[in-house]
């Protein structure tokens, strides 16, 4: 049986937390050590700048993670930027910011479901707003679907997006309610898409060359599984397991859970479309 992707020896090197990786002149990554099912080689820690320093997600709060951040940047971090808070990307920005003295900024939403419960931003940001220094300009860009407090940092010096969960390397992102809503991520794909962007750093996984074609296909696979759904609640399928079990049979069964959370957003957008008919992800579900 082949090792998944994240467990490969030659992604395990590349990922490795002890590296400080100079993936573009103004960007920076540190991985965290968390890898797995959901984190792929783990979380990166983005860090922008020299001169001055914006870290995005510092990751999980892992005491030799953050102390190699903060080394990182020689004591010049003015910014500590979270693209949302679940548990792989913003507990360690407590720590960072007790290190470092600097504020930590995020979207203002609070996530009903599973996330970081004792975080608490200094500063709010929302769509357009910027962090700006003589070394560079990084623009937030509210991208909800994945989490409804979800934001991107465009690097506008390099128009490259700093993506967090909105784009995973070699896997797909879960989008799973009560936070995670199907239409809001693909409209938020399509924003994207327009936006010239020369690569995406990931939350997790490698620099991301050709964005727009990338996004697209996140699009069109979107659409494909969408389609399978419907298809499915047609044949007679009532109960998201049974959907599961028939559409992700190239998903390995441990992460079937996961995949209902994103059928059941697939039949909520398909629902307000006027297609189907039900609520719960413990259904039942049919043909409108």
């Amino acid at each position: 049986m082949s090792l998944p992707p994240w467990m490969q020896p030659e992604v395990r090197r590349a990922f490795d937390p002890e590296l400080i990786v100079q993936v573009t002149p103004l960007l920076r990554r540190i991985t965290a050590p968390n890898p797995g099912m959901m984190t792929g080689p783990g979380t990166n820690t983005w860090l922008v700048g020299r001169d001055e320093v914006a870290v995005v997600d510092p990751g999980p709060d892992d005491e030799a993670h953050i102390q190699r951040v903060a080394d990182a940047a020689r004591g010049r971090i003015r910014w500590i930027l979270v693209t949302h808070t679940h548990p792989d990307h913003s507990p360690g920005s407590r720590r960072l910011a007790e290190l470092t003295g600097a504020p930590v900024l995020a979207h203002a939403i609070r996530l009903q479901g599973v996330s970081d419960r004792e975080f608490r931003p200094d500063v709010t940001l929302d769509d357009g707003d910027r962090v700006h220094c003589g070394e560079f300009s990084l623009r937030a860009l509210h991208t909800p679907g994945h989490a409804a407090n979800h934001l991107c940092f465009l690097l506008e010096d390099e128009q490259v997006l700093i993506a967090g969960d909105q784009v995973m390397d070699k896997t797909t992102v879960v989008i799973s309610p009560p936070d995670g809503d199907m239409q809001a991520y693909l409209d938020s794909l399509h924003r994207l898409k327009a936006l010239g962007l020369k690569a995406i750093a990931p939350a997790h996984g490698r620099l991301l060359e050709e964005p727009e074609r990338l996004l697209q296909r996140i699009i069109d696979h979107r659409m494909e599984r969408e389609g399978m759904v419907l298809d499915a609640v047609r044949d007679g399928e009532r109960m998201i397991p049974d959907m599961v079990r028939r559409i992700y049979v190239d998903v390995p069964q441990p992460l079937h859970r996961v995949a209902e959370g994103s059928v059941h957003a697939h039949l909520l957008k398909l629902r307000d479309e006027g297609h189907v008919l039900g609520d719960s992800r413990d259904g039942p579900w049919q043909l409108a």
